[in-house]
């Protein structure tokens, strides 16, 4: 039986892995093992480690490893210390491949352990951009490492190839939370309203805003920016948490005291894959710097405003609207995606890029017949 080791350390992340994962722990071919560490085993996140245990998922191990700072060493330390217990966690289980997804820092650290112990690693989601973060430069150091690529769209796969990647390790899948919302029994209006207790009959946004890692210096203006334009609007303002890069307590603390003052603001840890599929499919407007934004609501033909530089360089459909940090640019952008009638017409001709739905059937496939064997492990520059 062959052996994939999942790693997670986010709640988007494992969202997208989930029915992956669902396919190998089902599959009678493969044993499905996983870490869990990051964002999931840390309170102030939501403690969503206790999503994946609800969701029938056994944990092999669990890796402690975010020390809180508001020094940017303290992302540098927190690697260390997961890739000492990273590689302790790789002797005991001993992987046939390990499958990642994305460019973390936490994902960054796997793919060094599984390089350095001669373990494919299959990689999901390469070949793509987002200039503004240094999550670029991690996606395509991973790329580099990587036996297996998994893209999630024809222009990601090329992207990958042109990079000197062999085409035949080469396979475009799709974007996994393509398959979520496909496969994914939502909750309509009134559940979601019991369950947030929220009216959704109100002008509704979401948000989510993460730190523009390159940018960092400027987060305080950037969210301030943001807070002050939505106030502009008499809405329902529901946030969701930023993730742990440098720079989310600062948008943490100025977002509770938001919502602390503000009537009809509201904050969550963590909504879940159901929650956040069905509010992005029941509110009037998505907003912030999430590549959810970007990749999830064409499905629902839904408008976004994405804010800066976090995403660039990402494909994004035609329900997209991209502006930069100002006041005024920001709300130009929501009156355009709230009011314009030409805008809000060609939402309905919004194509979806990002796949099928089935790319855990395409990943499973893959993982069970390619050959372990010393051409895979053997890398080579194809330029």
């Amino acid at each position: 039986m062959r052996k994939i080791l999942v790693v997670t350390g986010t709640r988007s992340e494992y969202g997208l892995l989930y029915w992956t994962m669902k396919r190998i722990q089902e599959d009678k071919d493969l044993e499905l093992q996983l870490i869990v560490t990051g964002n999931h085993l840390c309170p102030e996140y939501g403690y969503t480690v206790e999503q994946i245990k609800k969701d029938g998922f056994k944990i092999d191990e669990e890796i402690d490893m975010l020390i809180s700072s508001k020094n940017k060493s303290a992302i540098v330390k927190s690697m260390g210390l997961e890739l000492i217990q990273m590689a302790q966690a790789f002797d005991r289980l001993k992987p046939d491949i390990l499958l990642i997804l994305g460019d973390r820092y936490e994902t960054f650290i796997a793919a060094t352990c599984a390089m350095m112990m001669n373990i494919p690693i299959a990689h999901m989601n390469g070949g793509e951009s987002t200039e503004g973060a240094v999550d670029e430069q991690i996606r395509h150091a991973i790329t580099k490492m990587a036996h297996i690529h998994f893209a999630g769209a024809e222009y990601y796969r090329e992207r990958i190839i042109k990079m000197g990647e062999e085409e035949w390790r080469v396979f475009n899948v799709g974007q996994a939370g393509i398959e979520n919302i496909m496969r994914m029994e939502l909750l309509d209006k009134s559940e979601l309203e019991e369950e947030l207790n929220v009216n959704l009959d109100k002008l509704t946004f979401l948000i989510t805003y993460h730190p523009v890692t390159l940018e960092v210096e400027n987060t305080v203006e950037q969210i301030d920016n943001l807070l002050k334009t939505i106030q502009k609007f008499d809405a329902n303002y529901i946030f969701t948490y930023p993730n742990a890069d440098f720079g989310s307590k600062i948008i943490i603390d100025k977002i509770n005291e938001f919502v602390k003052n503000q009537r009809n603001a509201y904050i969550f840890h963590s909504l879940g894959q159901k929650k956040y599929l069905s509010l992005i499919k029941n509110c009037d407007l998505v907003i912030g710097n999430s590549s959810s934004g970007i990749i999830e609501t064409p499905i629902f033909k839904k408008p976004v405003i994405n804010i800066g530089n976090r995403q660039k360089g990402r494909l994004r459909c035609g329900n997209v609207i991209d502006c930069n940090y100002s006041v005024i640019e920001i709300q130009n952008a929501i009156n355009i995606a709230l009011y314009d009638d030409k805008f809000k017409k060609n939402l309905d001709y919004v194509n979806n890029i990002f796949g099928d739905g089935t790319t855990s059937i395409k990943i499973v496939e893959k993982l069970k017949s390619i050959k372990l064997d010393k051409r895979l492990l053997e890398k080579k520059l194809t330029f």
